[in-house]
């Protein structure tokens, strides 16, 4: 790919560079290939952890499209002072969320799951601008331990996908590790928009694959509309049970940490020094994705990791660019044919493609606690401490079931509680006491 760069914000009296109509579809069509895969997997994994029908799923995965495209837009665009981060990022919808809504749905019903949602949109609203002031209380420390334990998280759900009710081995198995070989091979040893493609050409091979072996099922594609808008409220007029709302309230603050991060990635790429008010525009862009989301039966949006990869890999920092990739977003998310396509699936390919993404994202929590200074101060404590307690939930899914449901949803999640600990710690430890002697660079 080119390196051509468009840059968000031109110095002043410096009229900024811009792509051709070819080229800037070129890259928008792009970062959407980068993110697809990323994005339609939440609603597949959020719809088979809860058992919903096929077709339910695929509502969910345009539902979830339309959203990323809305948001990406106003990101990119933003509007006026009020709203987006106005820097080349893409959203979609965040992991973060996932293990916490699925323990709303199946302690409160499905309505509360979206009525928690709206409360934490406007919650995330509200704290917008204090949250980008007060950062430092949310360092690599507590960010590190959280995206790990959000993709630890998760991978029992994806090997579920890969098996569903079959006994483990087989052709499932099988036909999973060919899918992961293929990624690692595409990652390991492609280049450009193959490398960052991996992900959707192994599937896409996967899914060949399994329709040579008879394991694939597209027969409501064909009855499935061309065109079509979201339900509003499909699961019905939303609930609003305080144990989930603070749940996803402090999911909300878990995804505005990993966008701060990514947004300040992009400044540097683009040159353009970061500011508190372009910060917390961008993250009042997340807040509004989950009320947006609560009303679509969508998931909250984040800036995604691997599209801010892809502008400092290309140099392409259009803003146009993105915008384009939000359209495109939009429009897939107006095609319930597509919706259906994607949630037929096969299990083992989507179960695969989720396990590598979903270690990937540990990975990244695992390289943020890395560049934590561990010496002459308590960090050590405070990541053991708190991803031992998050992965009391997943390896004794029962501890907690004799307890009040408030504290199950709010403690029974492995995400919620290793911030809770990690934040509570890190405060403790590096804020409110008397610190070691040494160096401290964790605050």
């Amino acid at each position: 790919m080119s390196t051509e760069t468009t840059r968000g914000e031109s110095p002043p009296g410096v009229p900024s560079p811009r792509l051709s109509v070819w080229r800037t579809l070129l890259f928008g069509l792009q970062h959407v290939l980068v993110m697809y895969t990323g994005c339609v997997a939440v609603p597949l994994v959020f719809g088979e952890a809860l058992g919903l029908r096929q077709s339910t799923i695929a509502t969910l995965v345009n539902a979830d499209l339309l959203v990323a495209g809305i948001v990406t837009v106003i990101q990119a665009a933003g509007i006026g002072k009020l709203l987006g981060a106005r820097m080349p990022v893409v959203a979609g919808a965040s992991f973060t969320a996932v293990t916490p809504m699925i323990l709303i749905g199946e302690e409160y019903g499905l309505s509360a799951v979206y009525g928690a949602m709206i409360a934490a949109g406007i919650f995330g609203v509200l704290v917008a601008i204090p949250f980008a002031r007060l950062i430092r209380f949310f360092p690599p420390i507590v960010r590190g331990a959280a995206v790990t334990m959000i993709g630890l998280s998760l991978i029992g759900k994806a090997v579920s996908m890969i098996f569903g009710d079959e006994p483990a081995g087989g052709a499932p198995l099988a036909l999973a590790a060919g899918v992961v070989l293929t990624i690692v091979a595409l990652m390991r040893y492609g280049r450009g928009m193959l490398a960052q493609s991996a992900v959707l050409i192994a599937l896409v091979l996967g899914t060949i694959a399994a329709a040579a072996l008879s394991m694939t099922d597209f027969s409501a594609v064909g009855s499935a509309d061309w065109l079509g808008l979201p339900s509003l409220f499909l699961f019905g007029t939303p609930t609003f049970p305080i144990p989930g709302i603070i749940s996803m309230c402090l999911v909300m603050l878990v995804i505005y940490t990993e966008s701060t991060a990514y947004l300040l990635s992009v400044a540097e790429t683009t040159g353009t020094p970061p500011e508190s008010k372009s910060l917390s525009r961008g993250l009042a862009a997340d807040g509004v994705s989950s009320v947006l989301a609560g009303f679509l039966t969508s998931f909250p949006d984040t800036v995604f990791a691997q599209n801010v990869s892809l502008v400092r890999m290309t140099g392409v920092t259009s803003r146009r660019v993105v915008v384009v990739a939000g359209g495109i977003l939009i429009a897939l998310g107006l095609v319930p044919k597509m919706g259906e396509v994607v949630a037929s699936l096969p299990g083992p390919v989507i179960g695969a493609v989720s396990l590598v993404m979903f270690a990937t994202v540990a990975g990244v929590g695992i390289a943020t606690i890395s560049k934590v200074d561990f010496s002459g101060n308590d960090n050590l404590l405070i990541v053991s401490i708190a991803m031992g307690v998050g992965m009391i939930p997943i390896v004794a899914p029962d501890v907690y079931d004799g307890l009040p449901s408030a504290v199950k949803i709010i403690l029974g999640g492995a995400i919620t509680s290793t911030v809770i600990v990690a934040f509570v710690l890190n405060l403790v430890f590096n804020h409110l006491l008397p610190r070691r002697s040494g160096k401290d660079t964790a605050a």
